[in-house]
């Protein structure tokens, strides 16, 4: 079955309730003062299926205030619907809240409705006619140009059946909400339910929503579990995009949620107070000055606003330019939310636009933030991405994409699966030139060493920048040899000095030489040819090859005399035996055993147990 969110607007008393009222049989009115003074002051909401499987529809109604004074109740519906009821009274005609009521639509982009006569029971044919033709011109050049006009009448019905039959018309030309998109559901109310606790309502704009499935309201931060579902009234295992959905939250009192925040998937989108936006200013409104205070409305959510002009200090009315919109309170937006701007004094609507950025720049001049916010508007899914990329100091993981985008993981890439990690190609390339300076400055000064230790690397290349970022950037990049503790040009090879050359040879023989009775390590290195530094240069050198191997901090053996150590054990396996035997099989004295057997338990050649050792 289809879903449609339909919403009325007109002006007060032209029958916006009395029509959702005689096409669902549901009263929209919900507060007391509103019955006893026959106007709508909050939203109301009703429901009616429309055909027959396969193309039945749902159609929800909400039915909005039209007086000026709850306009502002108005706003909080009006951006969830899919279409409108421009309703116009047979006896009035077009007046003021008419009007506002359609710039809001307008404003908001909605591309889809019908306009509706009400009260033909109230005048005569030819009255109704002339209304007609008033709308008619009313609504030229608008999205509405051409749209049914339908004479209804609450009181007598005549008309009902056409309006019905218009209604499922225009649901066969409107696409809907995406459930495919992430989930988001603002919310309109908050009360207690006895027997169920805390319920929100609102239209699911996008998403999927099931029971037990768990939520984050924004802005608050707080993450919930959903303990049931209805949608237009009835119970149910899940809810879909389009529906009027009430939600049963747990572990959390009604008070503390309300009008304006924003159920959403756990740790995936963010609310922001800063977006680059489009704004259009209403021919009817005065004048728009930089950084003007104004009230933004978006979905359900309102609050103060600051709006700085990016392209002029001065907007004239019936023109559209680039903004800056910094929000007293924090909203959950996405780039292509429309919004709604309205001055303090008088309160009217007066402009509106599109999100583009929910996270701009904080530093650039106006200029340049305009021509980045109208590029950022044409651009395609990979445009934008490699725009937020290229504009993040060390790239973007995927959720920094998603949060910004509302995009899925999907779609963040074109060419397979996405990666990890999205960095610009010109930051790479920046970084490799980087990172070759420091290595080729580093092997200059030290020629000796087989390359430059990875921390040093990054804290000079890539400060602050993610430590796998290195891995990235040596990916499919020759010139860069990494190990596992340092990082070295591929060109670089360690060049000897002659004096060095002989300094390496007589220090590894000194060490061979002694077998397992190995000569201090310092006496020599004393004896080397070289200064003391060259020395130890040296001496790492052949530890890191694995030449030299230090079994303690006082004595270093050549390779070749533990491996004949261990091979003297292989052959004893499984044998059990003292330090006295020890000294017997290699023919050293305890001063060599203890430290020898020390490094044979690490190395998990031999096991201590109590006084005497296995050999593994």
């Amino acid at each position: 079955m289809k879903h449609l969110v339909l919403g009325t607007a007109g002006h007060i008393d032209h029958g916006k309730s009395a029509l959702v009222r005689a096409l669902t049989g549901i009263e929209p009115d919900r507060w007391e003062e509103e019955k006893r003074r026959g106007i709508t002051i909050d939203l109301g909401f009703a429901h009616l299926i429309l055909g027959a499987p396969p193309h039945a529809l749902r159609a929800a109604f909400i039915d909005v205030p039209g007086h000026e004074r709850f306009v502002r109740n108005m706003l909080a519906g009006a951006g969830g619907i899919d279409a409108v009821l421009l309703v116009i009274a047979a006896d009035e005609s077009v007046m003021p809240q008419t009007r506002e009521h359609f710039d809001i639509c307008r404003l908001l982009g909605i591309r889809h409705g019908l306009i509706v006569i009400t009260k033909s029971d109230l005048v005569s044919p030819d009255l109704t006619d002339l209304v007609r033709l008033e709308a008619e011109d009313f609504v030229r050049g608008s999205f509405l140009d051409g749209a049914p006009i339908l004479p209804v009448s609450a009181k007598t019905g005549a008309g009902l059946d056409d309006l019905k039959s218009a209604l499922l018309a225009l649901a066969s030309r409107i696409e809907g909400k995406s459930s495919a998109r992430p989930l988001r559901l603002p919310i309109d109310r908050s009360f207690t339910l006895k027997g169920f606790g805390t319920v929100v309502t609102g239209t699911l704009i996008s998403g999927r929503l099931r029971a037990d499935d768990e939520v984050e309201v924004h802005p608050l931060g707080r993450t919930l579990r959903v303990r049931g579902l209805q949608v237009h009234g009835d119970a149910a295992p899940e809810a879909t995009a389009g529906q009027r959905t009430a939600v049963n939250l747990a572990a959390v009192e009604a008070t503390d949620l309300a009008r304006g925040m924003t159920l959403a998937p756990p740790g995936l989108l963010r609310s922001t107070q800063r977006i680059d936006a489009e704004i259009e200013l209403l021919p009817s409104a005065r004048p728009l000055k930089h950084n003007a205070p104004l009230h933004f409305h978006a979905w359900t959510s309102e609050t103060p606003a600051k709006v700085k002009l990016l392209e002029t200090n001065l907007l004239q009315p019936g023109h559209k330019t680039w903004a800056r919109l910094l929000l007293d309170q924090p909203v959950l937006l996405l780039p292509g939310d429309r919004f709604i701007l309205r001055s303090f004094a008088p309160p009217i609507t007066i402009a509106g636009g599109a999100v583009i950025d929910i996270d701009p720049p904080l530093r650039q001049r106006r200029a340049a933030l305009a021509q980045r916010t109208a590029a950022l508007a044409t651009a395609n899914i990979p445009e934008r991405i490699a725009q937020l990329v290229r504009e993040s100091p060390h790239g973007l993981s995927p959720a920094e994409l998603i949060a910004r985008t509302g995009l899925r993981r999907d779609e963040l890439s074109t060419q397979g699966p996405p990666p990890d990690w999205f960095v610009d190609p010109h930051w790479i390339a920046a970084r490799r030139t980087d990172i070759e300076a420091a290595l080729a400055a580093f092997h200059k000064r030290n020629p000796l060493l087989p390359g430059m230790p990875l921390e040093e690397l990054r804290s000079r290349t890539l400060a602050d920048a993610p430590p796998f970022l290195l891995d990235h950037i040596a990916r499919d990049w020759p010139a860069l040899v990494i190990t596992a503790e340092t990082a070295r040009l591929a060109s670089h090879a360690i060049a000897f000095q002659d004096d060095e050359a002989a300094a390496l040879d007589k220090i590894e023989s000194a060490f061979a030489s002694g077998g397992l009775a190995v000569p201090a390590t310092d006496e020599v290195l004393a004896q080397s040819g070289v200064d003391p530094a060259k020395a130890k240069t040296l001496l790492q050198l052949l530890l890191r090859q694995r030449r030299l191997i230090k079994v303690s901090p006082e004595l270093v053996y050549h390779a070749q005399a533990i491996d004949a150590l261990r091979q003297l054990l292989a052959a004893r396996k499984g044998t059990r035996f003292s330090v006295t035997e020890f000294k017997d099989w290699t023919g050293v004295s305890r001063k060599y055993a203890i430290p020898l057997l020390e490094f044979l338990d690490r190395e998990r050649l031999t096991r201590r147990d109590g006084d005497s050792r296995l050999i593994l």
